[in-house]
């Protein structure tokens, strides 16, 4: 294989890696929010938010210092040891302006991605991560039944059901309480 088909390849799985981190940032922050609005457990666990919230911290803090990306820098010395063409700008602006044929200057980026990383932070403060440790420590915690000289462990995974049920035609289906006719019950928060 040739040297400039290598860079070329090398610039190209850059770009992907690329992709997939703003990907992350962007996704990451619709799963927390959609995530918890859903309750699903992963969107708050602690290493999934310091990833996401460092992800776009980095992201934050070099378009204030009005630095590149250092996957924009890498991809485009790849791409020139190629014999390509490299950006003249950002790696999103460089793509922003091919879908939208729009030119903005560097700072409408840096703004864009303040206030992103603004967002970032009130869902951090609206929908506070967990400690897995906390998450562990509570399926760990197995109750233990003993009859006779046999000792023997229940494994349970403890719930939220949130308000108990007032009265016994009340059960839980789901998300929602249901009645005995598997109405739902209008005394209960929606």
């Amino acid at each position: 294989m040739d040297s400039s088909l290598f860079y070329q390849r090398l610039a190209d799985a850059v770009l992907l890696l690329h992709f997939g981190v703003v990907v992350f940032v962007v996704g990451g922050l619709a799963a927390v929010v959609v995530g918890n609005l859903r309750a699903w457990r992963w969107v708050n666990s602690l290493w999934f938010r310091l990833s996401h919230l460092a992800a776009i911290g980095v992201v934050v803090v070099q378009s204030l210092l009005g630095k590149l990306c250092p996957l924009t820098v890498l991809e485009s010395w790849l791409r020139q040891r190629a014999g390509e063409s490299a950006y003249a700008t950002s790696f999103i602006e460089h793509w922003v302006q091919r879908v939208l044929f729009y030119q903005a200057p560097f700072w409408v980026f840096t703004l864009s991605y303040t206030v992103f990383g603004l967002l970032v932070v009130a869902a951090w403060w609206r929908y506070p991560p967990r400690r897995s440790s906390d998450h562990r420590q509570a399926r760990t915690a197995t109750p233990v039944a003993t009859a006779g000289n046999k000792t023997v462990e229940i494994d349970v995974e403890p719930i939220s059901l949130g308000e108990p049920p007032r009265g016994d035609s009340l059960k839980r289906s789901g998300n929602r309480w249901r009645g005995a006719d598997n109405t739902r019950d209008s005394r209960r928060p929606r």
